[in-house]
């Protein structure tokens, strides 16, 4: 006697049934779950208190800062060159499509973009990267803001925040899909300045101990990061006459 069977699906209404979850997702994901993460924030002040991080558009806490460069901007360029790491690409259709056939197909993308993160009430000034193996699921990054202050030469001080995405998947947060960061973000802090000493741009570098009181968080995400709250700083080598600081 064969063992009874549930009923089954027709193909006819399978179709429709999938395209219904998919649409409740994209709703879920991307339209209830942002309301309700962005009251949920609202009512928890821990969340808003972190130190030395970043924020989403949103105003959730991004990535925190654990790097600085001083360099004027064609200075920064030229050694995030000669270190092999590439200036991402800008938010947009195109690249945004780009970027989702690059990671399903394995192809490699020098210059797949990355969300923009705030800082000083305003998205990054530069975001550079480093793919790693055939695609852009899994590369190094950083992104860098021009700080209010200049150096005691008069060029511009950097501070940005390095943080390698370990794979694509959803938000913890939305449900959206996204690049999931590693929590070690000390790890991509030390790798990029293994890349910037090795250019010969680089004149001397310094460390900010304790720069961080909170060692560990959340992102926007809800991926976690830790650190030893130290900031990693380095001059780069002045290629102009650099201009008096203004008094």
């Amino acid at each position: 006697m064969s063992p009874k069977t549930g009923p089954r699906i027709s193909p006819r209404r399978l179709l429709p049934l999938l395209i219904g979850l998919g649409f409740a997702w994209v709703i879920l994901a991307y339209f209830i779950a942002p309301l309700f993460w962005d009251s949920y924030a609202r009512i928890d002040p821990k969340l808003d208190d972190v130190p030395r991080v970043t924020q989403t558009g949103d105003h959730h806490p991004g990535d925190p800062l654990n790097v600085a460069l001083i360099g004027t901007e064609s200075e920064l360029l030229s050694i995030m060159k000669a270190a092999d790491w590439f200036s991402a690409a800008a938010l947009g259709i195109e690249s945004d499509v780009k970027i989702a056939a690059d990671t399903i197909l394995s192809r490699p993308d020098d210059a797949a973009p990355v969300s923009s993160l705030f800082l000083y009430g305003r998205k990054e000034d530069f975001a550079f990267e480093q793919p790693v193996g055939d695609n852009p699921r899994h590369r190094h990054h950083v992104r860098l803001w021009k700080t209010p202050t200049l150096s005691d030469d008069g060029r511009p001080k950097w501070i940005g925040a390095a943080v390698y995405d370990e794979r694509v998947g959803l938000s913890r947060t939305t449900g959206q899909i996204t690049h999931v960061t590693a929590p070690n973000v000390d790890l991509e802090r030390d790798y990029l300045f293994a890349c910037l000493e090795k250019t010969d741009e680089l004149e001397q570098t310094f460390i900010d101990k304790g720069f961080h009181e909170q060692l560990s968080g959340r992102n926007g995400g809800g991926d976690p990061w830790r650190t030893d709250g130290d900031l990693y700083g380095g001059v780069i080598k002045a290629t102009a006459s650099p201009s008096a600081p203004q008094p």
